[in-house]
């Protein structure tokens, strides 16, 4: 059965004391962990040991992961929220947009100069060029050790 529970706001931070040791990474905090609703993406304090938390704002039933899961984050393409997942998945369904996003680990993404701006741009190893964002430059990147690079106009 799910334990109905309130969203919880997130405190603000106290000031650090030296000898204040921060919560664990995982969102564990003595008896109890937070996790965000698959619903409306409160944050959602629940005590250790549940395997489902119910959602007391929208009724959602949000499973808990199992202890010792390790979890990433990415921005959404469409609606730059927040997603929480399990580390390892290769995509993930925005639940507010519905938009699927690729989930890359950091050592399958490269970085590098566009051409034509200078923006530091973010690339799946592999890719031949990458398309600008801002000024539509297409850089090259793969295959060859040229630097040959097209302008599209949009």
């Amino acid at each position: 059965m799910p334990v109905p529970l309130a969203p919880y706001p997130t405190p603000p931070a106290p000031a650090l004391s030296p000898s204040h040791t921060p919560p664990p990474a995982n969102g564990s905090t003595g008896g109890q962990s937070q996790l965000v609703c698959s619903g409306c993406r409160n944050l959602l304090m629940y005590p250790v040991g549940a395997i489902s938390v119910c959602c007391a704002v929208c009724n959602a039933v949000t499973a808990v992961p199992p202890p010792g899961t390790e979890m990433a984050q990415l921005v959404c393409g469409g609606c730059h929220t927040l997603l929480v997942y399990i580390r390892g998945a290769t995509s993930v369904q925005c639940s507010c947009c519905h938009t699927v996003n690729l989930a890359l680990e950091a050592n399958q993404v490269a970085h590098v100069n566009c051409g034509g701006c200078r923006m530091l741009l973010m690339y799946q190893y592999g890719a031949r060029s990458v398309k600008c964002a801002v000024c539509s430059f297409v850089t090259s990147v793969g295959g060859s050790t040229s630097t040959t690079d097209l302008k599209f106009n949009s």
